[in-house]
């Protein structure tokens, strides 16, 4: 059986008509979390943070990084999530030992090249694929950096607080890198971390 396969008969067991009550499309607890894809946190963040199914939009990506910080997707998907799904406050949540923060972009482009990937259609498509991709060194300063891009969107409003944290995926620990109620946190932290 392939996966495709296997999925689609998990699924049919998984089905149970009256067990999953619908749920309203505005999160309960009126929060997104723009946070990594990495598969250690699925199952985990949100049993860390003491939210379940309905209470707070997600949003992921490779690294929770903003490679367009004023018209790409993330920002898109937080707009929408404040002015229209009720949303009145941001967590910006990376996570230690994050893939992205070891990127070998010479690496990535010969494994690209060796699945089919012409070079020249790369290096006209993205002739900085690190930058591209998103790749930073400490995944603390990606969030303090993040958090700050997000905070100077001339979409988001003023009075939505973003916060910035790190999480541990071995252990569930979070800590605090931006306290989006404290307009001086974002100040503050920036200054610790360099």
């Amino acid at each position: 059986m392939d996966l495709l396969q296997s999925i689609i008969e998990t699924n049919r067991h998984f089905i149970r008509p009256g067990v999953f009550p619908p749920l309203p499309k505005n999160p309960k607890k009126q929060f997104a979390i723009f946070t990594c894809m990495d598969t250690r946190l699925v199952d985990f963040l949100e049993p860390a943070m003491g939210i379940k199914r309905g209470d707070a939009k997600i949003i992921k990506n490779a690294g929770n990084t903003l490679v367009d910080p004023l018209h790409g997707g993330v920002i898109r998907s937080l707009v929408a999530a404040v002015f229209m799904l009720g949303v009145e406050e941001i967590f910006v949540i990376g996570h230690e030992d994050c893939g992205m923060a070891q990127v070998d972009a010479e690496g990535l482009k010969r494994d690209m090249v060796a699945r089919g990937i012409a070079l020249q259609t790369i290096d006209t498509h993205v002739p900085d694929l690190a930058q591209w991709l998103g790749a930073f060194a400490c995944p603390e300063e990606n969030v303090i950096e993040v958090v700050g891009k997000i905070r100077a969107n001339p979409l988001i409003p003023a009075d939505v607080p973003i916060h910035g944290l790190i999480f541990c995926p071995n252990n569930g620990r979070l800590d605090v890198m931006v306290n989006g109620y404290n307009a001086d946190g974002f100040r503050q932290l920036s200054a610790i971390t360099g």
